[in-house]
């Protein structure tokens, strides 16, 4: 019988990564809720309409990368690939953000149907941010400053770059638009395939074309900028002085886009060099309109989105996982004789006094030599020896595993000190 495998670019996350997924998310929650930050929960599936009113009909995750089906009641329904249509919805659907400010964040599974790559799945855990209900430039600044100090917290700050740009409102993205597309209709010649398709569908996402020879192409074109309305200017201007001050650094990359057509304003990106095609790791930017859109009142808002796997291939490749979070036991408990049921009492007692340890009790009996080599095996720091000699005595024996020390002989207290020592 053919074994049934997992679907394409929906990967298993095995035990030996989910301790750097669970730093992560922990490093992440944490640093949120300092921000005051509260968590919301939303389906998985959403109606398609969402998805086509909010990103844009005519984008690439629409036209093709959506998994869309009929259920049956005929209704069209998608699985999300993004999270911000669904939490606008949500929170309009339920009265949170009508002439109240939000501090919300997410987390969850996404979908898109792309071809799969390193740090491109077609299942991709993401973890979302929004605001609501703030239209100054200070709350862009705040959340740019709190994701900054993530990368500080993860040593990532010397291997990413912030990307900075202003997409100003709609009427001057409608201007731009029928400028940029002026231009490039005099050299369709020179354009690829991908840009001849977007030029009258989405121009401005040529903008960020990968393609070197379009880049040089677009030196000539017309500056963005020269288009934005002058309150989207000050407000770019106000908040790279915030950052500035903020000892926040940044580049300004005029061709910055993004790829959901309900972006204005403010839109960022932090980028790596060290995981090739895959370089952006977290990105954002205002969507002041999308509410409204959607069928709301109109509301300001600004959001951003970080993708789990990307993130834990930047702290691999940048050797930033601390030890003590890729080593997924911190001792390693063995019975030696009629001692099984003492040692998981001992156990218990242990994991009471030490809460941040991580202490496994072999199970399974076999000979002392052979439960040391699970002890090894499994990365734990020391082994605590419990055997009916120690049990009588009331000692327990702990043998060192990663440092040339000899093992000792320690009570109760003794090992509970030392292990706290060792932990923290």
């Amino acid at each position: 019988m053919k074994k049934i495998q997992s679907i394409r670019g929906m990967n298993d996350l095995l035990p030996s990564d989910s301790s750097c997924w669970q730093y992560l998310e922990s490093s992440i929650f944490k640093l949120l809720s300092q921000y005051g930050y509260r968590e919301i929960r939303f389906p998985i599936l959403e109606s398609t309409d969402l998805f086509k009113r909010s990103i844009g009909a005519v984008t690439d995750i629409v036209e093709k990368e959506m998994y869309s089906f009929d259920d049956r009641n005929g209704d069209s329904l998608s699985l999300r690939p993004e999270g911000t249509a669904g939490c606008v919805r949500a929170c309009e659907e339920h009265g949170l953000i009508f002439n109240q400010v939000q501090r919300l964040w997410y987390q969850g599974p996404m979908f898109r149907h792309e071809r799969p790559q390193k740090g491109r799945l077609r299942q991709f855990q993401q973890i979302g941010v929004e605001v609501f209900g703030l239209d100054g430039p200070d709350i862009d600044a705040e959340l740019i400053l709190m994701i900054s100090q993530l990368w500080q917290i993860l040593g990532l700050t010397d291997v990413v770059t912030l990307q900075l740009n202003s997409l100003g409102t709609t009427q001057s993205r409608d201007a731009y638009r029928k400028a940029l597309v002026s231009y490039l209709e005099e050299k369709q010649d020179q354009l690829d395939e991908d840009s001849k398709r977007r030029l009258h569908t989405n121009p401005m996402r040529i903008l960020d074309s990968k393609n070197q020879k379009i880049q040089l192409l677009l030196n000539k074109a017309p500056d963005l900028h020269g288009f934005l309305d002058d309150a989207s200017l000050q407000h770019f201007k106000k908040l790279c002085l915030s950052l500035d001050a903020l000892g926040v650094s940044y580049v300004v990359n005029k061709r910055l886009v993004r790829g959901l057509d309900y972006y204005g304003k403010t839109v960022f990106e932090w980028v790596t060099n060290l995981l090739g095609s895959q370089g952006t790791i977290c990105a954002g930017g205002r969507y002041d309109g999308l509410v409204e859109q959607l069928g709301g009142k109109s509301t300001s808002a600004i959001g951003l989105a970080m993708g789990v796997e990307r993130l834990a291939l930047l702290l691999d490749a940048a050797g930033m996982l601390p030890d003590s979070i890729a080593r997924q036991i911190d001792a390693y408990l063995i019975p030696v004789g009629d001692v099984g049921t003492k040692a998981l009492e001992l156990g218990q007692i242990i994991r009471r006094s030490c809460p941040a340890l991580r202490l496994q009790n072999h199970c399974g009996g076999g000979s002392l030599k052979n439960q040391m080599k699970k002890a090894d095996k499994s990365g734990a720091i020391v082994a605590v020896i419990v055997g009916e000699d120690e049990v009588a005595e009331g000692n327990l024996t702990v043998k060192f595993l990663r440092e040339d020390r000899p093992q000792m002989s320690v009570s109760m207290d003794e090992l509970i000190e030392l292990l706290n020592i060792k932990i923290n």
